[in-house]
């Protein structure tokens, strides 16, 4: 059967699969001695060579002198045990193992030999500017544009080594390859036209004078009921389904979203505003692409609707570390929705911490690159939300790997904690998680955010929350379709194990020998998502339907931040400390399946078929996932979708850590209080 895409949505059909790649883990070791090139190289098209005139930015990462020795002391800081816990380094602690000052100038000397201009440098790197040809003569490598997975990208195709002694030196080099961020937001779509409902004019909204709940509800899931579908002018076939219901809109045209003070009370943190926990002193920082020019009205104008304090010129602050870039550009790629969603929602768990959005000049990995190094170095903030990935685990090249590593095994040490959101289209397409998890949120110095669904409990009070994955089938269209049609996989929660990158030792009770993504997670599905504010063509308009790992890292990173103000001093990463949480602090996400989930029966010319909840959703349905919740979502008298939640590829939701959701969900309170007090005991 095929099985359409559409708004995002892919088949099923397995990547790893499609390309014919050995999932296998490699060890990672210094350029001058590494298989450089991506293994998606091989598989992809080639377009042939990059245009020899263009000029790039690049970025030259040094060896570290004594590496292992410097990886020891990093990870002793989370260590319990060690007496250097949580004791984070300093630049001068740091700057022990850095490159020698004779090193740092014979790469430099290398890079100008072949007309490369050094832009600035540091301990540790130098960032340059040329020319195609002058970057390959100086990497004795071929640069060419490829064509994959229907996105072109631009990749060395030869190993990559600077020309001479020098070539010893480096340990990676950023923009050889061109990976392009993309922002993780998703929006509902429309199963008939693939549209997300159309935005509200901001005015429209305040006319009405019911602020964000004239517009949002949040019981969209209803009572089981029967639905008959019928074959127009024809007594056959007949389609009788019983089961869930779901309204994305109800009878007054509102829109399944949560408030900020609904998923404030959804996550517990009203009784952390009550002791003082706000986030107060703290700094979150956001980390995007571009910025856009009304973003601070845009948020204050969302906050003035849900009742929440306003950004001023002592709370808010957007940094541009490499000058200020064309926002078009950015709002051409959708950064706007994306920065609106990330700041909206940040300060609406942490209203009472500082917001800085640090824009990258643009959104290639090297930008990302050096806005990260930047936000480091200037110690911006603590907590960093990354909304964003760069590409799979499986397909991304040793440099990219082994650069994003690199810099947040430094964050790390300094007691900056990056989270990352997982990825919006489960596993990709791989069809295993292994090879599935994407890049930089596979580091084990990342944070890495998964995605859940919060459905209202339509047979009493209260909320389930489970792993996001949305599928839909179709059961009626024009009248009875016979049999139904499974369409597609609309979205879920990325995850999966390295295969670059092995398990760190705080994940040593997890399966799988690789790096496991992700360690926590917040709501995701835009199918119960949230409102935002943003500007559109001059007018503020209410966007409705958003979700994303986008919208779970800035939650994640906001109840970071009251955990941090509660401490009174940096966690560090967070993942670690995730990870050895008493029972009760985060809030483990199972496996759950209604028992109204719906089914039908259609009666057609050669008698009665039953499709039972199971079957209507097989496609999409792997061996590991043991429970989902579905519906019937009618359109009219002819037309429906069954829709399936917590059905997310081949990754799936199980009791304890999973590939879905990590750990859990933070629980309020209880969780500030516990990923605190280990801080708190060694003040």
């Amino acid at each position: 059967m095929l099985l359409k895409s559409l708004a995002g949505g892919r088949s099923v059909m397995p990547l790893a699969f499609a390309l014919g790649l050995t999932l296998a883990i490699q060890p990672l070791f210094a350029l001058g001695s590494m298989h450089t090139v991506s293994p998606a190289v091989e598989k992809a098209t080639d377009l042939g060579p990059a245009d020899a005139a263009e000029e790039l930015k690049l970025t030259v990462y040094l060896n570290l002198h004594n590496q292992a020795a410097f990886d020891k002391a990093v990870d002793e800081l989370y260590n319990p045990d060690s007496p250097t816990y949580h004791q984070w380094m300093t630049d001068e602690d740091i700057a022990k193992f850095a490159p020698s000052a004779a090193e740092l100038k014979a790469v430099q000397q290398e890079l100008e030999k072949h007309g490369l201009t050094i832009i600035s440098s540091d301990q540790y790197s130098v960032r340059v500017r040329g020319t195609v040809a002058k970057v390959e003569a100086a990497f004795q490598t071929q640069l060419h544009k490829l064509s994959l997975n229907g996105k072109t990208v631009r990749a060395h195709i030869q190993d990559a080594k600077l020309t001479g002694t020098a070539g010893s030196l480096v340990a990676s080099v950023v923009g050889l390859d061109q990976h392009t961020a993309k922002p993780l937001f998703k929006r509902v779509a429309d199963p008939r036209t693939g549209s997300a409902p159309p935005p509200v004019k901001l005015s429209t909204v305040l006319a009405s004078g019911g602020g964000l709940g004239a517009y949002v509800y949040d019981t969209c899931l209803q009572p089981p009921a029967e639905a008959t579908y019928l074959t127009p002018g024809a007594s056959l076939p007949v389609g009788v389904y019983f089961g869930n219901v779901y309204n994305l809109f109800d009878s007054q045209n509102r829109i399944c979203d949560f408030t900020p003070a609904q998923l404030q009370a959804h996550y517990g943190l009203t009784a952390a505003y009550k002791a003082g926990l706000t986030g107060a002193g703290q700094t979150i920082v956001l980390l995007e692409a571009y910025g856009y020019p009304t973003l601070e009205a845009d948020a204050n104008a969302f906050f003035k609707l849900a009742g929440l304090p306003a950004l001023t010129s002592s709370n808010f602050e957007i940094v541009y570390p490499d000058g200020k870039p064309n926002p078009i550009l950015g709002v051409l790629a959708g950064w706007d929705v994306e920065i609106a969603l990330d700041v909206q929602w940040a300060h609406s768990m942490a209203p009472g911490a500082k917001i800085v959005v640090v824009a990258s000049y643009g959104q290639d990995n090297e930008d990302f690159q050096y806005a990260m190094n930047y936000i480091i170095k200037n110690k911006i903030g603590t907590v960093v939300s990354d909304s964003w990935e760069e590409d799979l685990d499986l397909l991304s090249g040793p440099q990219e790997q082994n650069s994003f590593n690199s810099i947040l095994k430094t964050a790390a040490a300094k007691g900056i904690s990056f989270q990352f959101s997982s990825g919006d289209g489960g596993d990709d397409g791989v069809g295993t998680p292994v090879g599935a998890a994407e890049v930089p949120s596979n580091s084990p110095y990342a944070t890495a955010v998964g995605g859940t669904s919060i459905l209202n409990s339509n047979t009493g009070s209260g909320f389930w929350e489970l792993g996001w994955g949305d599928d839909l089938t179709l059961i009626a269209s024009g009248g009875v379709l016979d049999p139904p049609e499974p369409l597609y996989f609309f979205g879920g929660a990325g995850g999966g194990e390295s295969v670059y990158f092995a398990k760190p030792a705080w994940q040593s009770k997890l399966p799988g020998t690789g790096r496991q993504v992700p360690d926590i997670s917040a709501l995701a599905d835009p199918y119960t998502g949230v409102p935002l504010i943003v500007t559109l063509s001059g007018q503020q308009v209410l966007f409705e339907g958003v979700g994303g790992t986008s919208l779970a890292s800035p939650i994640v990173t906001g109840i970071l931040a009251i955990a941090t103000q509660k401490a009174g001093k940096p966690l560090g990463q967070a993942a670690p400390l995730i990870a050895s949480l008493p029972a009760g602090a985060v809030t483990d996400i199972l496996p759950l399946s209604s028992p109204t989930n719906l089914a039908g029966t259609i009666f057609d010319s050669n008698g009665a078929t039953f499709y039972s909840p199971s079957y209507l959703f097989s496609p999409f349905i792997y061996p590991a996932q043991e429970g989902f919740i579905s519906a019937n979502w009618p359109f009219d008298a002819l037309d429906a979708e069954a829709i399936a939640f917590s059905i997310d590829s081949s990754l799936a939701v199980t009791k304890g850590w999973d590939n879905v959701t990590g750990f859990g969900v933070p629980n309020g309170l209880t969780f500030i209080d516990a990923i605190a007090k280990d801080a708190i005991a060694k003040k």
